[in-house]
Order: C-alpha cells, then structure tokens, then sequence
C-alpha cells in the first residue's frame, strides 16, 4: 500500500463530482490505463518461456492476452501456441515469469512509461482532495515499484494487487476492498480502465466506470465498451470530475 496521510480523517473533496453525485475516491487500472508496460511483460513472458522451450511471443500478440493477470497471461501464451499444459508447467512457468518481470526493475532494464496526461491527472486529482487508488491485477509489489520508479506514488494513497484479495478482477473484490480501506462507499468512487475486465468489476460492485480507448483491450473495440463515459486521455478526467455540479 501506499498511503500519503491518515484517510480516515479526510473530508470529501467539495468539488469533485460524477454525474451530480458527490465523488471521494479514483480507482484507476494500472497496465494499459496508467502505464504503457506491455513491452517489459512481453520481455520477461518471452524468457520465462524459452526457458521451456516455448517459441517466443509477439509483443503485438502479448498485448491481447494482458488483461486477467499473469496466470491467465501463461494461459494464454500456451494457447496461442497449441500447447496442453498441467498445473504443475503452469506453475514454473508463472514463477518464473514473475522472477524475470521483478528483474526487469531490480537490474533497471523496465521500459514502462506513462500515457499522456497520467501525471498531470493525478496530480491535479491528489491537489483537490480526491482518495487515489490503483487496482491492478499486477502482484501488489511490481505495481508499488512501477509507481514509485515513474515518479507517480505520491499521488497515490493506496495499491491493490492481484494478489492483494482472494479474488482478482473481473470480479468486484479487489474494487470493494479498495473502498473499504479508503473509508469511502462505492457510490463515492469512480473506476477508470481500458478493458471489459474493468468495466465488468466496476457493474459488480456498483461503481461508475470510465474508460480510455488505448491500452490492452482484450482484442475488442475500446470505443464499444459498455462503460459510463469514454476520455480519449486522463489529461482530460479532471475537468470531468472538478467542477461544479448541475442540479439534478
């Protein structure tokens, strides 16, 4: 977790809105809505494969299977390539998918880099008053690290990893457990995300959703997302959210 002051004594930010409805926290995913980390992911997925004699993955095709997290990523990998694989290959496979991404940050060989606007984003988000989260199905430890080497994590008061709750997206309880520890209700928040994955986790738990129209789709139409609104970058959710709510 990364947290920037004590939530349960924060007001509700006066200002920030959706729709109307009073706004107290941002969730935001991380891999395709934050950070452009497709390049280290197919990286890391490329070594841990050859190490079993795999035949390396296109990053173009890597892009299409992030989305669920890792142990669907090697899922994925393996049926693209028409490989039937037992629990126990999935299971070195995957660790070792997760020794070669945490050697990526720790010998500074990451390519990742935010999207336009992210910075500007959460910082003008923080400014106001607004609970920050990332809800990630990326281990809570990569997503820390990503943050605090891009410069971002002193805009964000909390990270939920896919290995943070029993559950990982699309289900709701990475999002609800989110809420509770920011002290806010569902009805408080706001999803952003780039994926049906995101926008299925946010229906659940009874949260607003908005998506960008880049990022790791899962090989669908972004722009025929079911979500609540569409922003082409984050520089423009700010002006969505921070400004004076119309009578309903």
């Amino acid at each position: 977790m990364i947290r920037r002051l004590d939530l349960g004594g924060r007001m509700l930010p006066r200002a920030a809105h959706w729709r109307g409805q009073p706004l107290a926290a941002v969730l935001f995913d991380l891999d395709g809505t934050l950070l452009d980390t497709a390049a280290d992911i197919a990286l890391a997925l490329n070594r841990a494969v050859a190490e079993h004699g795999w035949t390396p993955v296109a990053e173009d095709e890597v892009r299409r299977m992030i989305g669920r997290g890792a142990p669907v990523l090697v899922q994925r990998a393996a049926a693209a390539q028409g490989r039937q694989i037992d629990d126990a290959t999935h299971a070195a496979v995957l660790e070792r998918f997760f020794h070669h991404y945490g050697a990526l940050q720790e010998f500074d060989e990451c390519a990742a880099q935010p999207y336009g606007g992210v910075a500007e984003a959460l910082h003008r988000l923080h400014d106001a008053g607004l609970h920050v989260a990332v809800v990630t199905n990326k281990q809570q430890r990569f997503a820390i690290g990503l943050l605090q080497r891009l410069g971002l994590a002193g805009w964000v008061d909390l990270v939920v990893g896919g290995d943070t709750c029993e559950r990982r997206k699309p289900n709701p309880q990475p999002l609800l457990f989110a809420c509770e520890s920011l002290h806010v209700t569902p009805a408080q928040a706001l999803m952003v995300g780039d994926s049906v994955n995101d926008v299925l986790a946010a229906r659940a738990a009874g949260i607003p959703v908005v998506c960008v129209p880049y990022g790791y789709n899962e090989g669908q139409d972004p722009r025929a997302l079911p979500c609540d609104a569409l922003v082409d970058t984050l520089a423009d959710l700010p002006a969505l959210l921070l400004r004076t709510a119309q009578p309903a």
